[in-house]
């Protein structure tokens, strides 16, 4: 998180994964852009006004189109 939450914002955590790379990983191949990690479910905290938000956020950072999946958004306390 690189930012604390002002003005009614909250702290939401968003599990992601990559469906390219966890389908090339299942047959013990690699991505040619993004780490293998990406198959696996990682999180990210974002700081947005709420759940919706959050998700548009991720959306901006981890696009659909490169094949980035959310899985979970889950508001925590800070």
């Amino acid at each position: 998180m690189l930012q604390l939450p002002t003005n009614g914002q909250r702290v939401f955590e968003c599990s992601i994964y990559n469906k390219a790379v966890r389908s090339l990983v299942k047959e013990n191949q690699s991505h040619e852009i993004f780490d293998d990690k990406w198959a696996d479910d990682l999180i990210h905290d974002v700081v947005a006004v709420d759940e919706d938000d959050a998700r548009r956020l991720i959306s901006e950072r981890y696009s659909p189109d490169d094949g980035f999946v959310i899985n979970a958004v889950v508001q925590t306390d800070l």
